[in-house]
């Protein structure tokens, strides 16, 4: 229910003596009113140019607008730019990019490079050993 029908069926109920309620009780509806119109004017549409019609269009040319779009060779321009800068970066660095954009899996990881070791070579000579051995065992 509305409050308009609202107030409506308490001004039925009331007892035919009683008066209205004083003035200073009553809502006044003049600033709602005022505040409704002023949202309907801004609500209004404003007389502009309407969008619908042709008049004040330019005609485009199709050669001069294929003209516009037409793909730029800028092969000479980026070859220039690569040759300008002749630096070769570190062995390290260019490492660190690859390995960034190789893939984490097992086959993507080239196999780890290892070291051959060197046979031992020993720093006795075999007169030492013997020399020990008579030493240590009391072998003559």
């Amino acid at each position: 229910m509305s409050a308009s029908l609202l107030r409506r069926g308490l001004e039925l109920l009331e007892p035919p003596g009683r008066a209205k309620a004083p003035p200073g009780l009553q809502r006044s509806r003049a600033g709602t009113r005022a505040a409704g119109a002023a949202r309907r004017r801004k609500r209004a549409p404003e007389p502009g140019r309407n969008k619908a019609t042709v008049k004040g269009r330019v005609v485009k040319s199709a050669i001069e607008e294929y003209h516009k779009k037409k793909p730029v060779n800028h092969l000479r321009e980026n070859l220039q730019y690569m040759l300008k800068g002749r630096r070769v970066a570190d062995k390290a660095v260019t490492e660190q990019v690859l390995a960034q954009n190789r893939g984490r899996k097992s086959k993507d990881q080239p196999p780890e490079k290892t070291e051959k070791k060197k046979p031992e070579g020993t720093v006795f000579t075999e007169e030492d050993f013997r020399k020990f051995e008579r030493e240590y065992f009391g072998i003559p």
